[in-house]
């Protein structure tokens, strides 16, 4: 019983005894003793009970002595050890903040079609001195990320380098053209034509005085390093070169447009700086309103005979005021007229309305350029600097018409947004493109020769009478017009393009505006050059990087094997920046 604690022993006796006096005695009770004393009735039943109560005690504590209690239960198996199938961690990170969406926008375009000269012998394009989608390009690839196809306008890859055209002989005629014939690098039974066009250089000093306006974008969009921040760094390197004969107003568009500067003399530097140094980010983005009060102060601070400019330096997130793009393009073209063009500069990413910046440079008779670090800042605003702020000839177009008896097939390479209908040619209404002092301009076309067997079309059955070839020993024929600042009147400019002038081999400057092009064909999808790959590509530009005393085609080999591995299937699942239509 030891292993039983008393109140446990009471209980269970309670318990038998309530149990006992339900059920019949098992024996007759014992008469009392004849010592015990005469009691009444009643005291003798009270004495039978007791001693009733006594017995059936002494029952339950026998009873209770040979109880043994029932074994415990047996423990619980346990858990299997889940160590094998899952390894906890030593703590539970916590959920990312979701990434900002990203509403980048970019113009849709196809690639040129390749064209049949028999039946679509000319090719007629506006001039493009812009740069900015190679060097957005740039950001992203360094970033990891693939460019959106249309993000890649091949041109404006091409242009970014200088090839070194020759130059005008004298300011008498404002840029220069050459040409070059040579077999395409991706395939010898086609040829690649060159096109080169370069404008006289001016030195700085000589530049005519310029009536500037900087129309900033300091909206809240604009508050990360790489927009607001370094816009102020890029500009201030520009005032250091303004002269006293120079204005510069700056105004700021965000919630409402301001004016920060009104307009200065341009060596008053200490000034310029101070006020751009003020400038903060906050707000939405009223860039209707900001760029109305920029034209005011350009209108306000005209030079006659000078060069007056607004200067739109933004990501491009137009979202309150004047937002419609046609109403913008009409603003600007009206501006334009009165002799007030538009450059735009592109910062940061994310929102950046790749679009809008490049349409409007267009109709506003500026280039457009993306600044992704203060190197490029460099380029486009201090080396740059004339080509940027003085332009030699306005509404520069292109006609190639090609000779059926010597071309089977052509293809212009890039242009597909600045194409022009035949008739746009001599149409001094229709506007084009410019080119500043100093400015380059290249453009590539790939050409099947009639004798080729790489012809990639057949004539048409039903095609009729065939266009009566032209003099054999002519591939095409070269027309440019452009008007001087100023003139209304444009001004012809008839080159042929001779047979004879066919090399052996491409010079190291075709090659590697080959190999650019190829690149952006590669960015695009890699449809148009005859399976030339990352590797010919590669081989090719390293091949023709030549004296490179700035660095940027031993930078755009590094571009090629970076998107190589972004790319290529082979090197696995790679990060690709959203299209957005």
């Amino acid at each position: 019983m030891s292993h039983l604690s008393r109140p446990a022993l009471t209980l269970l006796a309670v318990a038998v005894l309530a149990a006992c006096s339900s059920a019949p005695p098992q024996q007759a009770v014992a008469p009392p003793s004849p010592e015990a004393p005469q009691v009444g009735a009643a005291d003798a039943q009270a004495a039978k009970a007791k001693v009733q109560a006594a017995r059936s005690l002494a029952q339950t504590e026998r009873r209770m002595e040979s109880y043994t209690p029932p074994a415990p239960p047996a423990p619980p198996a346990p858990m299997p050890d889940m160590g094998a199938y899952y390894a906890a961690p030593a703590s539970i990170a916590p959920m990312p903040a979701p990434l900002p969406a990203n509403t980048e926008r970019y113009a849709h375009q196809d690639d040129n079609p390749l064209q049949r000269t028999a039946e679509q012998p000319v090719s007629t394009f506006s001039i493009d001195v812009d740069t900015g989608s190679y060097s957005n390009m740039r950001r992203m690839v360094e970033q990891g990320q693939r460019p959106p196809a249309d993000a890649v306008r091949a041109e404006e890859f091409i242009n970014y380098f200088d090839y070194h055209h020759a130059a005008p002989d004298t300011r008498a005629t404002p840029f220069r053209v050459t040409t070059e014939l040579a077999p395409a690098p991706w395939n010898s039974q086609r040829q690649l034509l060159m096109i080169g066009i370069k404008g006289y250089e001016l030195p700085k000093r000589e530049l005519p005085p310029s009536n500037l306006v900087f129309l900033l974008d300091t909206s809240g969009s604009m508050n990360t390093p790489d927009k607001l921040p370094l816009l102020k760094q890029s500009l201030a390197m520009l005032v250091p070169q303004l002269r006293a004969q120079d204005r510069v107003s700056i105004v700021v568009y965000a919630g409402s447009a301001g004016l920060v500067l009104p307009p200065t003399p341009g060596n008053q530097h200490a000034r310029i700086l101070a006020a751009l140094d003020q400038l903060e980010a906050g707000g939405s983005t009223n860039g209707g309103d900001g760029i109305r009060l920029a034209y005011a102060m350009a209108r306000q601070a005209f030079i006659k005979r000078g060069s007056n400019r607004v200067i739109l330096a933004t990501d491009g997130d137009f979202n309150v005021g004047t937002v419609s793009q046609d109403a913008l393009e009409t603003l600007v073209s009206d501006a334009r007229s009165s002799g007030i063009a538009l450059t735009t500069l592109g910062f940061g990413q994310g929102n950046y309305n790749d679009q809008l910046a490049e349409r409007l440079a267009d109709v506003g008779d500026g280039n457009h350029a993306y600044i992704d670090s203060d190197k490029e800042a460099r380029k486009v605003l201090v080396q740059q600097m004339q080509g940027t702020l003085l332009t030699i000839a306005r509404d520069v177009k292109i006609q190639v018409e090609f000779n059926p008896t010597a071309v089977a097939e052509y293809r212009l390479i890039g242009y597909e947004n600045r194409a022009l209908r035949r008739e746009d040619f001599a149409n001094d209404k229709v506007d084009a493109g410019d080119i500043g002092a100093g400015h380059e301009v290249t453009a590539l076309y790939e050409l099947t020769p009639v004798a080729s067997t790489a012809q990639r079309t057949q004539p048409l059955r039903y095609g009729g009478k065939q266009i009566a070839a032209g003099d054999a020993r002519e591939v095409a024929d070269l027309r440019l017009r452009y008007k001087r600042p100023g003139s209304d009147t444009s001004t012809l400019i008839d080159t042929p393009i001779l047979a004879a002038s066919l090399q052996q081999q491409p010079s190291q400057t075709l090659r590697f505006a080959s190999a650019v092009a190829g690149y952006a064909d590669l960015l695009r999808g890699g449809r148009r050059f005859d399976g030339w790959g990352w590797d010919q590509v590669l081989v090719t530009a390293q091949g023709a990087r030549g004296s490179d005393r700035d660095g940027l085609r031993a930078e755009f080999v590094g571009l090629v094997g970076q998107a190589r591995r972004l790319i290529d299937p082979g090197q696995g699942e790679v990060a690709v920046a959203p299209r957005i239509d």
